[in-house]
Protein backbone atom coordinates (compact mmCIF):
# COMPACT_ATOMS: atom_id res chain seq x y z
CA UNK A 1 0.00 0.00 0.00
CA UNK A 2 1.44 3.37 -0.97
CA UNK A 3 0.62 6.52 0.92
CA UNK A 4 1.64 10.02 -0.08
CA UNK A 5 2.50 12.37 2.77
CA UNK A 6 3.06 15.82 1.36
CA UNK A 7 5.64 18.24 2.65
CA UNK A 8 6.28 21.89 1.96
CA UNK A 9 9.12 21.05 -0.45
CA UNK A 10 8.28 17.80 -2.18
CA UNK A 11 5.92 14.82 -1.77
CA UNK A 12 7.24 12.02 0.41
CA UNK A 13 6.27 8.53 -0.73
CA UNK A 14 5.82 6.07 2.09
CA UNK A 15 5.35 2.33 2.06
CA UNK A 16 3.04 1.26 4.88
CA UNK A 17 2.00 -2.25 5.81
CA UNK A 18 -1.72 -2.76 6.35
CA UNK A 19 -2.25 -4.88 9.45
CA UNK A 20 -5.39 -6.85 10.22
CA UNK A 21 -6.43 -5.86 13.71
CA UNK A 22 -9.09 -7.61 15.72
CA UNK A 23 -9.25 -10.57 13.31
CA UNK A 24 -11.63 -9.14 10.71
CA UNK A 25 -11.06 -7.87 7.20
CA UNK A 26 -11.08 -4.09 7.23
CA UNK A 27 -9.54 -1.17 5.41
CA UNK A 28 -6.52 -0.10 7.49
CA UNK A 29 -5.02 2.29 4.97
CA UNK A 30 -3.94 5.78 5.93
CA UNK A 31 -5.57 8.51 3.90
CA UNK A 32 -4.49 11.91 5.24
CA UNK A 33 -6.14 15.10 4.01
CA UNK A 34 -3.75 16.82 1.55
CA UNK A 35 -3.63 20.04 3.58
CA UNK A 36 -3.84 18.49 7.04
CA UNK A 37 -1.68 19.48 10.01
CA UNK A 38 1.90 18.20 9.81
CA UNK A 39 4.93 17.62 11.99
CA UNK A 40 8.15 18.88 10.39
CA UNK A 41 11.26 16.94 11.42
CA UNK A 42 14.79 18.18 10.63
CA UNK A 43 18.12 16.49 11.42
CA UNK A 44 21.52 18.14 11.05
CA UNK A 45 23.94 15.33 10.17
CA UNK A 46 27.63 15.51 11.23
CA UNK A 47 30.22 14.35 8.70
CA UNK A 48 31.16 11.08 10.46
CA UNK A 49 27.60 9.91 11.06
CA UNK A 50 24.74 8.56 8.97
CA UNK A 51 21.01 8.38 9.48
CA UNK A 52 19.31 5.42 11.07
CA UNK A 53 16.05 4.22 9.59
CA UNK A 54 13.15 6.29 10.89
CA UNK A 55 10.07 4.42 12.05
CA UNK A 56 6.69 6.08 12.44
CA UNK A 57 3.76 4.69 14.43
CA UNK A 58 0.10 5.65 14.00
CA UNK A 59 -2.62 4.42 16.36
CA UNK A 60 -6.39 4.13 16.13
CA UNK A 61 -9.10 4.08 18.80
CA UNK A 62 -11.56 2.98 16.10
CA UNK A 63 -9.73 -0.12 14.82
CA UNK A 64 -8.76 -1.64 18.13
CA UNK A 65 -6.98 -4.91 18.79
CA UNK A 66 -7.19 -7.45 21.59
CA UNK A 67 -4.33 -8.23 23.99
CA UNK A 68 -4.24 -10.45 27.07
CA UNK A 69 -3.04 -9.64 30.57
CA UNK A 70 -1.00 -11.91 32.83
CA UNK A 71 -4.14 -13.80 33.86
CA UNK A 72 -5.20 -14.42 30.27
CA UNK A 73 -8.04 -11.91 30.33
CA UNK A 74 -8.68 -10.05 27.04
CA UNK A 75 -8.24 -6.30 26.85
CA UNK A 76 -8.96 -3.99 23.94
CA UNK A 77 -6.28 -1.41 23.10
CA UNK A 78 -5.68 1.06 20.30
CA UNK A 79 -4.75 -0.51 16.98
CA UNK A 80 -1.34 0.34 15.51
CA UNK A 81 0.14 0.84 12.07
CA UNK A 82 3.91 1.25 11.89
CA UNK A 83 6.23 1.70 8.93
CA UNK A 84 9.58 3.19 7.94
CA UNK A 85 9.85 6.64 6.41
CA UNK A 86 12.89 7.77 4.39
CA UNK A 87 14.55 10.99 5.47
CA UNK A 88 15.36 13.19 2.49
CA UNK A 89 18.14 15.71 2.05
CA UNK A 90 16.80 19.25 2.22
CA UNK A 91 19.97 21.29 1.84
CA UNK A 92 23.60 20.78 2.80
CA UNK A 93 23.81 18.57 5.88
CA UNK A 94 20.12 18.98 6.74
CA UNK A 95 17.69 16.06 6.29
CA UNK A 96 14.03 15.83 7.12
CA UNK A 97 10.51 14.58 6.65
CA UNK A 98 6.96 15.89 7.07
CA UNK A 99 4.42 13.68 8.84
CA UNK A 100 0.67 14.10 8.99
CA UNK A 101 -0.79 14.37 12.49
CA UNK A 102 -4.12 12.99 11.31
CA UNK A 103 -3.57 9.88 9.21
CA UNK A 104 -7.24 9.69 8.23
CA UNK A 105 -8.73 6.60 6.64
CA UNK A 106 -11.62 4.51 8.01
CA UNK A 107 -9.60 3.86 11.18
CA UNK A 108 -9.02 7.59 11.83
CA UNK A 109 -5.31 7.07 12.43
CA UNK A 110 -3.44 9.55 14.64
CA UNK A 111 0.33 10.04 14.86
CA UNK A 112 1.54 8.22 17.99
CA UNK A 113 5.35 8.30 17.98
CA UNK A 114 8.41 8.55 15.80
CA UNK A 115 11.77 6.83 16.30
CA UNK A 116 14.87 8.18 14.51
CA UNK A 117 18.56 8.76 15.06
CA UNK A 118 22.15 8.58 13.83
CA UNK A 119 25.01 6.08 13.86
CA UNK A 120 28.62 5.86 12.69
CA UNK A 121 29.25 5.47 9.00
CA UNK A 122 30.84 2.30 7.65
CA UNK A 123 33.71 1.78 7.45
CA UNK A 124 34.80 3.63 10.55
CA UNK A 125 38.32 4.81 11.41
CA UNK A 126 38.41 2.31 14.29
CA UNK A 127 39.18 -0.80 12.24
CA UNK A 128 37.95 -2.91 9.35
CA UNK A 129 35.78 -5.25 11.42
CA UNK A 130 34.12 -2.64 13.61
CA UNK A 131 30.34 -2.50 13.23
CA UNK A 132 27.89 0.25 14.25
CA UNK A 133 26.30 -0.18 17.66
CA UNK A 134 23.67 1.47 19.83
CA UNK A 135 23.18 5.08 20.82
CA UNK A 136 22.16 8.24 19.01
CA UNK A 137 18.43 7.43 18.93
CA UNK A 138 15.52 9.75 19.70
CA UNK A 139 11.88 8.84 20.34
CA UNK A 140 9.12 11.46 20.25
CA UNK A 141 5.76 10.45 21.74
CA UNK A 142 2.67 12.41 20.67
CA UNK A 143 -0.07 10.58 22.59
CA UNK A 144 -0.79 8.63 25.79
CA UNK A 145 0.51 5.31 24.43
CA UNK A 146 3.90 3.81 25.26
CA UNK A 147 6.29 3.75 22.29
CA UNK A 148 7.22 0.40 20.75
CA UNK A 149 10.70 0.77 22.26
CA UNK A 150 10.42 0.70 26.04
CA UNK A 151 12.49 3.35 27.82
CA UNK A 152 13.19 3.99 31.49
CA UNK A 153 12.36 7.69 31.53
CA UNK A 154 11.13 10.47 29.30
CA UNK A 155 11.29 14.25 29.13
CA UNK A 156 8.02 16.19 29.02
CA UNK A 157 7.95 19.07 26.56
CA UNK A 158 5.22 21.65 25.99
CA UNK A 159 4.60 23.78 22.94
CA UNK A 160 5.00 23.36 19.17
CA UNK A 161 8.80 23.75 18.97
CA UNK A 162 11.18 21.01 20.08
CA UNK A 163 14.89 21.70 19.60
CA UNK A 164 17.26 18.87 20.57
CA UNK A 165 21.00 19.62 20.52
CA UNK A 166 22.96 16.86 22.26
CA UNK A 167 26.61 15.91 22.76
CA UNK A 168 27.86 12.46 21.73
CA UNK A 169 31.17 10.67 22.18
CA UNK A 170 32.58 7.71 20.20
CA UNK A 171 32.46 4.56 22.30
CA UNK A 172 34.45 1.59 20.97
CA UNK A 173 33.44 -1.61 22.74
CA UNK A 174 34.93 -5.10 22.65
CA UNK A 175 32.96 -8.15 23.77
CA UNK A 176 33.98 -11.83 23.79
CA UNK A 177 31.11 -13.94 25.09
CA UNK A 178 29.25 -15.66 22.21
CA UNK A 179 31.99 -14.58 19.81
CA UNK A 180 34.30 -11.60 19.50
CA UNK A 181 32.58 -8.39 18.40
CA UNK A 182 33.90 -4.86 18.20
CA UNK A 183 31.36 -2.06 17.90
CA UNK A 184 31.45 1.71 17.75
CA UNK A 185 28.56 3.22 19.66
CA UNK A 186 27.50 6.75 20.52
CA UNK A 187 27.68 7.61 24.21
CA UNK A 188 25.17 10.32 25.06
CA UNK A 189 23.16 11.78 27.91
CA UNK A 190 20.20 9.48 27.59
CA UNK A 191 22.05 6.21 27.03
CA UNK A 192 20.79 4.51 23.86
CA UNK A 193 17.59 6.58 23.64
CA UNK A 194 16.41 10.09 24.36
CA UNK A 195 12.64 10.03 24.77
CA UNK A 196 10.36 13.06 24.74
CA UNK A 197 6.66 13.30 25.53
CA UNK A 198 5.71 16.16 23.25
CA UNK A 199 2.02 16.00 22.24
CA UNK A 200 1.99 19.51 20.75
CA UNK A 201 5.36 19.38 18.94
CA UNK A 202 5.02 20.36 15.29
CA UNK A 203 8.52 21.58 14.49
CA UNK A 204 11.29 19.21 15.64
CA UNK A 205 15.02 19.88 15.15
CA UNK A 206 17.71 17.36 16.12
CA UNK A 207 21.40 18.21 16.04
CA UNK A 208 23.82 15.57 17.32
CA UNK A 209 27.18 17.17 18.20
CA UNK A 210 29.92 14.55 17.79
CA UNK A 211 33.15 15.04 19.78
CA UNK A 212 35.24 12.70 17.63
CA UNK A 213 38.52 13.41 19.46
CA UNK A 214 37.25 12.12 22.81
CA UNK A 215 37.00 8.37 22.33
CA UNK A 216 36.10 6.08 25.23
CA UNK A 217 36.92 2.38 24.93
CA UNK A 218 35.51 -0.57 26.82
CA UNK A 219 36.53 -4.22 27.17
CA UNK A 220 34.02 -6.71 28.51
CA UNK A 221 35.01 -9.75 30.61
CA UNK A 222 35.93 -12.79 28.54
CA UNK A 223 33.91 -15.04 30.86
CA UNK A 224 30.76 -14.34 32.92
CA UNK A 225 32.46 -14.20 36.31
CA UNK A 226 30.49 -12.66 39.22
CA UNK A 227 32.00 -9.38 40.35
CA UNK A 228 33.86 -8.72 37.09
CA UNK A 229 32.59 -5.73 35.17
CA UNK A 230 33.26 -3.80 32.01
CA UNK A 231 36.62 -1.97 31.96
CA UNK A 232 36.39 1.57 30.61
CA UNK A 233 39.36 3.48 29.17
CA UNK A 234 38.60 7.20 29.13
CA UNK A 235 40.28 9.75 26.84
CA UNK A 236 42.18 11.33 29.79
CA UNK A 237 43.91 8.00 30.51
CA UNK A 238 41.84 6.92 33.50
CA UNK A 239 40.60 3.33 33.71
CA UNK A 240 37.47 2.29 35.61
CA UNK A 241 35.26 -0.75 36.08
CA UNK A 242 31.54 -0.09 35.87
CA UNK A 243 28.66 -2.43 36.69
CA UNK A 244 26.35 -0.34 34.49
CA UNK A 245 28.25 -1.62 31.42
CA UNK A 246 28.40 1.81 29.83
CA UNK A 247 30.58 4.93 30.02
CA UNK A 248 29.71 7.83 32.28
CA UNK A 249 28.44 10.64 30.07
CA UNK A 250 29.06 13.14 32.88
CA UNK A 251 32.71 12.06 33.14
CA UNK A 252 33.19 12.44 29.39
CA UNK A 253 31.72 15.93 29.55
CA UNK A 254 34.08 16.93 32.36
CA UNK A 255 37.12 15.54 30.51
CA UNK A 256 36.27 17.47 27.34
CA UNK A 257 35.42 20.75 29.09
CA UNK A 258 38.60 20.59 31.18
CA UNK A 259 40.70 19.99 28.04
CA UNK A 260 39.01 22.89 26.25
CA UNK A 261 39.71 25.22 29.17
CA UNK A 262 43.43 24.37 29.05
CA UNK A 263 43.74 25.37 25.41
Amino acid sequence: MKITMSGSRSPLLLLATATLLGGCAQDYRLSPAPYGEKVSLSIKLPEDLELRSMRVMYRSAVCQRVTYDGDGRPERVDGHNGFEVPLQRREGDLYGANLFVDGGGPCQWRLSNVDFGVKYRMPTPFGENVIPGSGGRVVIVFDHNNPQRQVSRSIEVNGPDLRIVENYYPWVSESFINGYVQRVRLSGKGGSYLTYEAPDARKIYFEPVLHRDYVVKSIAPKKPIPGEFLKLYYPDGTVESDWRAMPSFEKLQKIRLAAEERR
